[in-house]
C-alpha cells in the first residue's frame, strides 16, 4: 500500500522528526513550568539558580487556594454526574431514537463543543445575571454541565452505537422488562463509554477557565480562575506549582482511564 509504513522509505525519518516537532511544541510549555515550580527564583525564571520545594509548601499551606481546588473538584464532579445522567437519556435518544429532526437535536447538543467558548460565557453570564445565579455554586454547574455535555455524548453514543441490540431484546423475550434489560444488560455492556464520558466530563470542568472567570464570585473561585487573578498579580512561583499540580492530576485521570478502559475492554 502506498501509505504502508513500513515503504515510506525517507518519508519515515521526516514523519517521525514532524511527530517529534510537534510533540515537543505542545509538551515543552508544560515541561517548562513543572521546572519553574521548582525554581529557588522568587519569580518565573529560566533557567532556575537553584532547586525548591518551598513554593509547594506555600501552596498547601494557603487556605485560598485548597478552597479554589476542592471547589473545582466540587463542581467538576457535579457537573460530571449531571452530564452523564443526561448525556445517557440523550445518546438513547439519537442512537435509538426515530423522529424528525434527530440530526438537528445531535448539532445542538454537540453546539458547546464548537461554539468560542467567550460567546457561550458572555451569553450565559448574562442570562445568569438577570436570573440572579450569577458568582453562585448552582450557576457554576450548570453552565459547566453544558460545556461538559459533547464530551460525555459522544463516548456513550459511540458506545452505544457499537452494542448489538439484540442480546437486549433476547433478555426483554426471556422476561425480563426493558428496564431491567438496559440496566442489567445494556449499561454493564457500555460501560467503558460511561466511564470514558464521566472523566471526560469531569476534565472539561476541572480545567475550564474562560467560564469560570465570568462566574467566579470573591467568595467563589475555582482553581483556573485562582491561576489566573495571581498570575495577573504577580509572577511568584506558587502560579506554577498550582499549575503543575492541575495537569499532575489530569494527567493521572487520563492515565487511569487508559488502564481502565484497557481492563474493562478484556
Amino acid at each position: 500500500m502506498l501509505l504502508d509504513y513500513d515503504r515510506l522509505g525517507w518519508l519515515r525519518v521526516a514523519l517521525v522528526g514532524f511527530t517529534a516537532a510537534v510533540t515537543a511544541f505542545l509538551l515543552l510549555p508544560v515541561v517548562f513550568i513543572v521546572l519553574l515550580s521548582f525554581g529557588s527564583s522568587r519569580w518565573l525564571a529560566f533557567p532556575p539558580p537553584g532547586w525548591t520545594l518551598k513554593w509547594y509548601q506555600q501552596l498547601l499551606a494557603d487556605p485560598t487556594w485548597i478552597d479554589a481546588a476542592l471547589t473545582s473538584a466540587r463542581i467538576a464532579a457535579m457537573a460530571a454526574i449531571l452530564a452523564v445522567v443526561i448525556g445517557l437519556f440523550a445518546s438513547f435518544s439519537l442512537v435509538r431514537g426515530e423522529f424528525r429532526g434527530r440530526q438537528v437535536l445531535r448539532g445542538l447538543l454537540l453546539m458547546p463543543m464548537v461554539l468560542p467558548v467567550v460567546v457561550f460565557a458572555i451569553a450565559i453570564y448574562a442570562f445568569f445575571l438577570r436570573i440572579g445565579l450569577a458568582g453562585t455554586t448552582v450557576g457554576f454547574v450548570i453552565a459547566h454541565t453544558i460545556l461538559a455535555l459533547p464530551f460525555a455524548i459522544i463516548p456513550i453514543t459511540a458506545a452505544l452505537e457499537g452494542f448489538d441490540k439484540s442480546i437486549e431484546d433476547a433478555a426483554i423475550i426471556c422476561g425480563a422488562s426493558p428496564l431491567q434489560a438496559r440496566l442489567r444488560i445494556t449499561l454493564p455492556s457500555i460501560r467503558i463509554g460511561i466511564f470514558s464520558a464521566a472523566i471526560f466530563s469531569f476534565l472539561a470542568s476541572w480545567d475550564e477557565v474562560v467560564v469560570a472567570i465570568f462566574m467566579a464570585s470573591p467568595t467563589l473561585q475555582t482553581l483556573p480562575v485562582k491561576i489566573w487573578g495571581s498570575l495577573r498579580a504577580d509572577l511568584s512561583p506558587v502560579v506554577a506549582a498550582a499549575s503543575s499540580l492541575l495537569v499532575g492530576l489530569t494527567l493521572c485521570l487520563m492515565i487511569v482511564t487508559a488502564l481502565l478502559r484497557r481492563k474493562l475492554s478484556r
